[in-house]
């Protein structure tokens, strides 16, 4: 039986997805109506009824439902008796073979990781409340959807996440054991499944890549002798009242640690400029720099507390203002960084030397959906083709209050359309390899555990 591309190419994986309820909606509206009759049990079968016995576990006829009911408000299609049956035999064996994996990662001691698990937890939660404009709309959702609360959802969220999670960890300590080893696909099945899917694949979206010189508005010498005076008179007044660290950096830090007292959590070594960085690691508790200066402008640090291979800081920023003069200025910087590019300078050169770092923009963006690239960036490469270097366009800059100008040019362009064998080759090479394996194991585990599927779609019985 050949694959089903789709999932193949969204990453699907053979684990059966979790139960999710009808609130899981990939944007924030009503979930499409179902027929009543993929609601309710069929005729004669009750809602309790055993469906399928793995080892010493039951699915019931209920969970079925639940998956389906969950497949079709995804957008699963069914438009006949037939299709629903079908639909209703492809979930029961999934059920079936999730349960095979979480019996095997108990025979094998493997445990969900707390730490992803309780992450994904928090992630799914707050998707789906952030798609109900009240915690009241949320309720009533959940109520419609057959929970009783809050926590009666969570529970299952929890548990169906968990074994998921189980799922996922088991067939990566059998990989790593060499106990699921690659299984070889050739170009003729390749292109097989491909050419039988294809009217299945999502049409691909626009991408583009760049590499780009950020140009940065800097302020005058004028204003850094100014925020220098001012970060000055702020160290002198510490040296007084050290106790008043926190309350100085409450009225004048220049950054969103104000409301916090400059208080920068817990941070490892790197993830600040070098300069602040360096001066971090080097202070012991409780005591307070000498003025720093980076490309933010100018700091005073105190460290709170010291961990292995951590520090928690606090700091108090002036930054040197900025005016429309001195972003003129920096246009007037992107406009001949454009004119040494096109003139054929080279693109690491001129990085090196223009590109804001302290800005954190990547010089390069080797491919990036088109639509979701800024509204600054969509607009620039209207009609741009291959390799040309773009005019200098702004980008708000919130954190200085003007814009910064960005030199790009296009390094990648691939518009809108129906994905190609060539395109997807390699991800279905590795993805049909994946499931012939992942089938093997299955096959085996049935082989080595008791499995009687009692509830069949198509008649619409159970066997008792």
């Amino acid at each position: 039986m050949m694959p089903r591309l789709l999932p193949l190419l969204t990453g699907a994986a053979i684990f059966a997805a979790p139960l999710s309820v009808s609130l899981a909606q990939d944007a924030p509206k009503p979930a499409p109506k179902v027929a009543a009759d993929s609601v309710q049990p069929p005729k004669g079968v009750p809602v309790d009824a055993i469906a399928a016995v793995v080892g010493d576990q039951v699915v019931l006829v209920s969970e079925v439902l639940a998956a389906v009911n969950s497949a079709r408000s995804s957008g699963a299609k069914v438009n006949s008796a037939e299709e629903l049956a079908k639909l209703e035999t492809e979930i029961l064996q999934q059920l079936v073979e999730a349960e095979l994996l979480v019996q095997k990662a108990k025979e094998l001691k493997v445990e969900a990781n707390e730490n992803e698990l309780q992450r994904s937890v928090d992630d799914n939660e707050k998707q789906i409340r952030s798609q109900f404009k009240t915690e009241s709309e949320f309720k009533n959702a959940l109520k419609d959807a057959g929970f009783g609360s809050i926590d009666e959802w969570r529970k299952l969220q929890n548990d169906q996440l968990k074994r998921r999670n189980l799922q996922q960890e088991v067939v990566g300590k059998l990989k790593r054991d060499g106990k699921m080893t690659a299984i070889n696909v050739t170009e003729a099945e390749i292109t097989e499944a491909f050419e039988a899917n294809r009217a299945k694949l999502p049409r691909k979206e626009a991408r583009v890549g760049l590499r780009q010189v950020v140009i940065a508005t800097k302020p005058s010498e004028a204003s850094k002798k100014r925020a220098r005076v001012k970060i000055d008179s702020l160290r002198a007044a510490l040296d007084v009242h050290p106790e008043d660290f926190e309350n100085i950096a409450k009225k004048e830090s220049m950054d969103g640690t104000k409301e916090l007292g400059g208080d920068l959590g817990w941070n490892r070594r790197g993830r600040m400029v070098p300069e602040f960085d360096r001066m971090m690691f080097a202070l012991n508790p409780g005591i307070i720099s000498p003025v720093v200066e980076t490309a933010f402008g100018f700091h005073i640090i105190r460290v709170d507390r010291v961990q292995p291979a951590e520090v928690k800081a606090r700091h108090i920023l002036i930054r040197p203002t900025v005016d429309t003069s001195d972003e003129t200025r920096a246009r007037l910087l992107a406009d001949s960084v454009a004119t040494a590019w096109r003139a054929g300078g080279n693109f690491d050169s001129l990085s090196v030397k223009f590109h804001d770092d302290a800005g954190g923009e990547d010089k390069t963006i080797p491919e990036y959906p088109r639509s979701e690239l800024p509204e600054p960036y969509r607009n620039a490469l209207e009609g741009k083709k291959l390799n040309d270097i773009i005019d200098p366009f702004p980008m708000p800059d919130p954190a200085a209050g003007v814009s910064k100008f960005i030199v790009a040019q296009v390094t990648f362009l691939d518009e809108a359309g129906e994905y190609t064998l060539k395109e997807v080759r390699e991800r279905l090479r590795s993805q049909l390899s994946e499931e012939r394996s992942m089938r093997r194991l299955i096959d085996s585990l049935k082989k080595q555990t008791y499995v009687s599927v009692r509830y069949d779609p198509v008649k619409q019985s159970v066997t008792p």
